[in-house]
């Protein structure tokens, strides 16, 4: 695994871009662009951009001014690793598992993520976090 979190076996077909809080609507674009050409189909875009919006927003407002997004197609899946150098973050249970408070007004992110992603996946270290997201392609 590289610090991207792109596995090692399919790096030669993976998509990778940086990117800061100013870069989040160049990111966007770049990945709809590949998510269509993975396979997506048009009209899941926009809830695949706005789990990654979410997550890519979280990255570089929690956890580093920069971070990293890697996407590849595994089987009938189009996975998406975003990962940042913050490495402060306590995991207390699964993150995004549960709704946020019904007046909530941040918090969201990873709960909204979870419900449009077909899998979500938290890791964090001494090397920085990543959320893991999967997308169905059917």
């Amino acid at each position: 695994m590289k610090d991207d979190g792109v596995p090692a076996h399919v790096t030669g077909a993976a998509r990778e871009r940086a990117f800061s809080l100013a870069d989040l609507p160049d990111l966007r674009e770049f990945a709809a662009a590949e998510a269509l050409r993975r396979g997506m189909r048009e009209d899941a875009i926009g809830d695949f951009l706005v789990a990654l919006n979410e997550v890519a927003t979280n990255a570089v407002t929690h956890g580093s001014t920069k971070a990293r997004l890697g996407m590849w197609r595994e089987g009938r899946a189009l996975v998406v690793a975003v990962h940042d150098d913050g490495r402060d973050w306590r995991l207390e249970g699964e993150p995004g598992h549960d709704p946020p408070p019904e007046n909530a007004t941040s918090g969201m992110g990873l709960w909204v993520a979870r419900m449009l992603s077909s899998d979500l996946d938290v890791t964090t270290g001494p090397r920085g976090s990543r959320v893991t997201m999967r997308f169905l392609l059917d």
